[in-house]
């Protein structure tokens, strides 16, 4: 990450993932991060149970207009809690949960073709 404590700021793919952290905007980072329509920002959550309210709250402010959130929970496929996903939904963002992987996968395709997509990606 940059020195702007743990954030870079514009639009990046991710490059790579994986040994505990991404490749993305020529740099790399160890640990999760949030990559949104602003930049990609390092978050604390190490784990899919460790994704909060103050998680998505963060999410929610920083996104402008997004129409969909996607979660990557690492290695494994596991659910957002019930009350994060209403949170998003009650907001107008859709939710989508996926392994780390395919969510970048998913969140790399989605910015390729311009859609209003941010994504918070557990390491793995």
């Amino acid at each position: 990450m940059t020195a702007l404590q743990g954030y870079v700021p514009g639009r990046h793919k991710v490059e790579d993932y994986g040994n505990g952290g991404f490749r993305f905007a020529d740099m790399s980072h160890r640990g999760s991060i949030m990559a949104m329509p602003t930049g990609v920002r390092a978050i604390a959550p190490a784990a899919w149970n460790e994704i909060d309210a103050a998680t998505i709250e963060q999410a929610l402010a920083e996104s402008g207009e997004l129409d969909l959130f996607i979660v990557g929970t690492g290695k494994d496929l596991m659910p957002l809690a019930a009350p994060l996903r209403a949170r998003l939904r009650d907001a107008g963002v859709g939710c989508e949960t996926m392994s780390t992987g395919a969510a970048v996968r998913t969140y790399n395709m989605l910015l390729d073709e311009g859609r209003r997509v941010a994504a918070l990606l557990i390491a793995v």
